[in-house]
């Protein structure tokens, strides 16, 4: 048998193989080191999070010199703050009574004096709980709704079509949700500060029997409170539509993709308020100690 033809029938040595596919790495999937799924991760979340910041410094370039379609604002203002009340009442008319409830039982148990409460209430509930609780809340339903509105005008190729006529989809679909989301965040969380207050004094009253003018005590309420909770409102209020448009923008693969941009859209918004409220709140407590 002639060399050549042994050399055709020996098995390729492993040093001879092609090396695997790579799947956007080195090595594929299945084959990365706990180092290359870190790596990953990493890669990711920096891309996501330089994707973020070019899509809210687009949307502020619009706000500025973009085009502004009649009745976009208003229309998106209508879809926040219309749908969104009713479950934000509900949802901080529960916090309020809870909140007083229990604190009342634990404080109960330290002292017998309940003069206080109210005041303390009042001043968590306007430096922190009302932005923070109420927009937890809109991020689930603002988030998802942007999300799968966006997310379905890209699987139908409506953006696709709007790139075609040389219009920018920040332009037109971000920015008037991004206008309206900062307006409607700041009214529904005063609104919604408000139903607190009221289902926490009515709590306090019933159960432990807190006269209204003693609870509705604003003495430890300053300036400070007030200017964190509207900043909290404000970054909460931006945070949402840019994080949920950018998930409805980078839809793929049809309807269940729309699905995964709405899923995606909820989590990363609930997560965009945590830790926008963790570094407001530390910026509040160096400038407002």
């Amino acid at each position: 048998m002639s060399t050549s033809s042994k050399t055709a029938h020996q098995p390729a040595s492993p040093h001879d193989q092609a090396p695997p596919v790579s799947e956007g790495f080195l090595i594929p999937r299945r084959e990365r080191s706990a180092v290359g799924t870190i790596g990953a991760g990493t890669i990711g979340l920096v891309r996501t999070g330089l994707e973020l910041y070019s899509v809210f410094v687009r949307t502020l370039y619009y706000i500025g010199f973009g085009r502004t379609e009649p009745g976009a604002i208003v229309r998106q203002m209508y879809e926040i703050g219309n749908k969104s009340i009713f479950f934000l009442t509900v949802v901080m008319g529960f916090i309020g009574m809870i909140l007083v409830y229990q604190a009342g039982l634990q404080t109960l148990r330290i002292l017998p004096d309940l003069t206080m409460l109210g005041a303390t209430f009042l001043e968590l509930l306007v430096r922190d709980l009302a932005a923070s609780i109420g927009c937890l809340m809109l991020a689930t339903r603002v988030g998802a709704g942007i999300a799968a509105e966006v997310g379905s005008m890209v699987v139908t190729e409506q953006v696709d079509a709007l790139k075609m006529s040389a219009a920018d989809p920040i332009d037109y679909l971000v920015k008037p949700r991004f206008i309206a989301s900062v307006i409607m965040t700041t009214i529904l969380i005063v609104w919604s500060a408000g139903v607190a207050t009221v289902s926490g004094l009515l709590t306090g009253y019933a159960m432990f029997d807190i006269r209204p003018q003693t609870f509705f005590d604003l003495t430890l309420v300053d300036i400070g409170d007030l200017t964190v909770g509207l900043a909290k409102c404000l970054a909460y209020g931006a945070a949402i539509p840019i994080v949920s448009a950018h998930s409805g923008l980078t839809t793929h693969g049809g309807s269940e993709g729309v699905g995964w941009a709405t899923t995606r859209a909820v989590v990363n918004s609930s997560l965009a308020v945590i830790i926008l409220n963790m570094i407001v709140s530390a910026i509040g407590f160096v400038v407002f100690p």
